[in-house]
C-alpha cells in the first residue's frame, strides 16, 4: 500500500494536517514547574481552546482535512496487547528518571490498562497527579515522606505543538528523539499511529529517523524548501550529528532529497528552532528575524550533498541569500523582516512567533493576529495573510507552523 504521506515542500497547498487541541494538560501547569515544562506563562485553557478551534476553522476553510492526534491514537490502540505495549513504552521514561520505585509503575500500569483507548490517550496527555491513584509503596520511609513533586506522570503541556516530535519528509516520517525531557514521550503517539492505525499501518512508509539514533532532532528545525532541498537548523534542540544521520537515511529511502543546507542559529530561547526565525512563505520569499538579516553575509551555513561516488560532502558557506539562490536555483531571494525590521517591534513580535508562519498555499499564510506589524509587512510583499486569535496560544512560545504536522501537500 502506497504511503499516505506526501510532503515535498513548505508551501504546496495544504491537503491534510494533524493537530492537537489543548486539553486538561494545560490545567496541570503551575508556576513552580513552568520552567521544567518549557513554558514562560500559563494559558487560559478555555480561551486557548477557542483560539485553536478558530485556527482549525481557518485551515478547513481553505480545503485542508484536519485530523486530531487524540482521535488517531485512540483508533490505533483498540487492541489490548497494543495498549499494554504502549503503556510499557510510555512508562520507560519516568522509570529512567528514578522518581519512584518499581511498585509505583506496576500500579500505574494496572490503572491505565483499565481505561478505554480514548481515556488512556487523554490520561497520558494530561498527566497523572499523585492524589489521583493509590499506589502501595514497598519502601516505608519513602512512602511516609511528602515529596514536593506532584505527578506520577508528567502532563504533556507542549502537545499542541505537533510539528516538533514528528514530521513528514516526502513519503516518509521522522519520529524525532526530542531534546528536552518534558517532550520525549510525545513521539510515542505517532509511532503507534503509524504502526497500528488502519489508515497508516499497512502503508509502505519509510521511517527516516527514530530514537534508535541517540542524537536529538526536532521538526521545528526541518524545512523542506523543494522536493530536492531541505534546510535544517543546527540549534539547541537539533544536533549536527543527527542532521548527517538523517541525510544518510534520506539518500537510501527517499531519492528526492539531494541537498541539505544546515543553518547554525544561536542557542537562545527566542531562537529555539529554525522556524522561529526563518520560514518560507512563497517560492522565493522567506520571513526572517532582523538579527538574521544583520548577519546574513557572515553566517555558518553548510551545504551537504553527495559526490560522483555517492559519498557525502560538506561545504561551508557564509552568505544566506547567495546560498539560497544557489541551492534553489533562483535569481532572486526576498527576505521579509519581522516587525518590519524595527528593533523593538521585531523583538516583541519575535517573542510571539511572528516568523512562525504556516503556508496554506504559495503566498498564503496563517499568522497570529497579535503580530500586526509583521502581518502588514508580509502583505506589503504580496503575501495573503490569514490572522488567527492568539492571546493564549502564544504563551506556549510557538506559532501556527509549530501547531501543525502536515501529512499531505499538493506538489508545487
Amino acid at each position: 500500500m502506497q504511503s499516505p504521506l506526501n510532503i515535498y515542500s513548505e508551501i504546496g497547498t495544504l491537503e491534510k494536517v494533524m493537530v492537537h487541541r489543548p486539553g486538561k494538560e494545560i490545567e496541570n501547569l503551575f508556576p513552580e514547574f513552568m520552567k521544567e515544562f518549557l513554558f514562560d506563562d500559563i494559558p487560559n485553557l478555555r480561551l486557548a481552546q477557542k483560539e485553536h478551534d478558530k485556527f482549525v476553522e481557518v485551515l478547513s476553510s481553505r480545503g485542508a482535512e484536519v485530523l486530531y492526534v487524540t482521535d488517531l491514537a485512540s483508533a490505533a490502540l483498540t487492541e489490548k496487547k497494543v495498549r499494554a505495549d504502549f503503556i510499557d513504552e510510555f512508562l520507560t521514561l519516568p522509570k529512567q528518571l528514578h522518581r519512584d520505585e518499581e511498585s509505583v509503575y506496576i500500579s500505574l500500569k494496572e490503572y491505565l490498562l483499565s481505561k478505554s483507548p480514548t481515556e488512556l490517550v487523554e490520561t497520558l496527555i494530561r498527566g497523572i497527579r499523585k492524589e489521583e491513584v493509590f499506589v502501595e509503596k514497598r519502601h516505608k520511609l519513602a512512602g511516609m515522606l511528602d515529596h514536593p513533586y506532584p505527578f506520577y506522570l508528567d502532563p504533556l503541556v507542549n502537545m499542541y505543538f505537533t510539528r516538533d516530535p514528528y514530521n513528514v519528509i516526502g513519503n516518509g516520517i521522522s519520529l524525532n528523539p526530542m531534546n528536552q525531557t518534558a517532550r520525549k514521550n510525545e513521539t510515542i503517539f505517532m509511532k503507534y499511529i503509524m504502526n497500528h492505525h488502519p489508515e497508516f499501518k499497512d502503508a509502505d512508509t519509510p521511517i527516516i529517523y527514530d530514537k534508535s539514533n541517540n542524537f536529538s532532532i526536532e521538526g521545528g528545525d526541518q524545512l523542506i524548501l523543494t522536493p530536492e532541498v531541505m534546510a535544517i537548523g543546527i540549534s539547541s534542540r537539533t544536533s549536527p550529528h543527527a542532521i548527517e544521520v538523517l541525510f544518510k537515511k534520506l539518500l537510501s529511502v527517499n531519492k528526492s532529497i539531494k541537498k541539505i543546507v544546515a543553518i547554525q542559529i544561536p542557542e537562545e530561547r527566542a531562537f529555539m528552532h529554525l522556524d522561529t526565525v526563518f520560514t518560507q512563505v512563497d517560492t522565493n520569499k522567506f520571513t526572517v528575524h532582523p538579527a538574521v538579516i544583520k548577519i546574513a553575509d557572515e553566517m555558518n551555513l553548510f551545504v551537504m550533498e553527495t559526490d560522483e561516488n555517492g559519498e557525502i560532502i560538506v561545504e561551508k558557506r557564509t552568505n544566506l541569500v547567495e546560498t539560497l539562490k544557489e541551492v534553489l536555483e533562483l535569481d532572486d531571494i526576498i527576505l521579509i523582516p519581522i516587525g518590519n525590521g524595527h528593533v523593538i517591534e521585531a523583538a516583541r513580535e519575535q517573542w510571539n512567533d511572528g516568523s512562525n508562519t504556516l503556508a496554506l498555499a504559495p503566498g498564503v499564510v496563517v499568522t497570529y493576529d497579535r503580530n500586526y506589524i509583521t502581518n502588514e509587512t508580509l502583505r506589503s510583499h504580496g503575501v495573503e495573510v490569514l490572522e488567527v486569535p492568539s492571546s493564549e496560544l502564544s504563551r506556549g512560545r510557538g506559532g501556527p507552523r509549530c501547531m501543525t504536522m502536515p501529512i499531505s501537500r499538493r506538489r508545487v
